[in-house]
């Protein structure tokens, strides 16, 4: 929910589906943490290749993620594990420019948006 009403991240996913995505991160890392190998969506490089990801972008994100896992109230231990394994693909996701950027078929978008909040997030 973060996510999707966030007014810079939530321009990301306004045509997909919050369930749907929802399922698919969930499968991903149960995949990776070991079990049934349910996921059957792109590789995160190649569903990213349309997005240009910045270190700021990347680092919002992945604030939001800590604070949902800290909510759910899940496991230090497993928090820092979900939070390295997803920390992990940060070199293959982020692009120093929109030309980094790939459409994934011939109808897609490049999606870059500037930042609304930018100097007015805590640290």
């Amino acid at each position: 929910d973060k996510l999707y009403a966030d007014p810079w991240l939530g321009q990301f996913f306004r045509t997909i589906d919050q369930k749907h995505i929802e399922a698919q991160q969930t499968d991903f890392m149960v995949m990776l943490f070991g079990g049934p190998k349910n996921y059957g969506g792109r590789m995160p490089i190649d569903a990213h290749e349309h997005i240009m990801i910045t270190e700021e972008l990347f680092a919002v994100r992945q604030l939001m993620l800590k604070d949902s896992l800290i909510e759910a109230r899940v496991p230090e231990k497993e928090m820092a594990d979900w939070l390295r394994v997803d920390g992990a693909f940060k070199k293959v996701l982020l692009k120093a420019s929109p030309q980094d950027c790939k459409k994934r078929f011939k109808m897609d978008e490049i999606l870059d948006f500037p930042n609304p909040t930018a100097g007015r997030r805590a640290s």
